[in-house]
């Protein structure tokens, strides 16, 4: 990877983005708890979540990845709040269909993702990118399979 590749991979705005990670405090009454984690690189990602509704009440993540994958985590957790699961789960599926498919970047609420656009060229990172929004749903079905009793 050439120097200059790397610097338009970490570009400034999504230096900014894994610096400035929303939503990091735990959260009281969570009914749903995940952790993903990306055995290519080691990165991991906890969230605990309130579901009320079918939607997002409350949010704690604790994101330990490269900036891309902090970068990727702060747009989820700057929209996440009053999100379905299937809102967060095309959201995902855009932001994979971006990476692996040249697809377009994801639209609102999730359009920030698009600073990631050159990290489709780097298939050892989408993983890492890909756990936060992993770790959410995975928290989102335990919420719903303990509301189901």
């Amino acid at each position: 990877m050439a120097e200059t590749d790397l610097i338009q991979l970490y570009s400034k705005r999504i230096l900014a983005l894994a610096a400035d990670m929303p939503l990091t405090a735990p959260i009281e009454g969570a009914n749903g708890a995940a952790k993903a984690r990306s055995p290519l690189c080691g990165s991991t990602v906890s969230v605990s979540l309130r579901e009320e509704d079918g939607r997002v009440a409350g949010f704690s993540q604790d994101v330990k990845a490269c900036a891309l994958g902090q970068a990727s985590a702060a747009v989820l957790g700057g929209a996440v709040l009053g999100r379905s699961r299937e809102e967060i789960a095309a959201g995902r599926e855009a932001l994979r269909a971006m990476l692996k498919e040249g697809a377009p970047p994801p639209g609102a609420p999730f359009e920030a993702l698009e600073v990631l656009e050159p990290a489709k060229d780097y298939r050892n990172r989408h993983a890492s990118i890909l756990l936060a929004w992993d770790a959410t749903l995975q928290a989102l079905d335990e919420a719903a399979k303990r509301r189901a009793g």
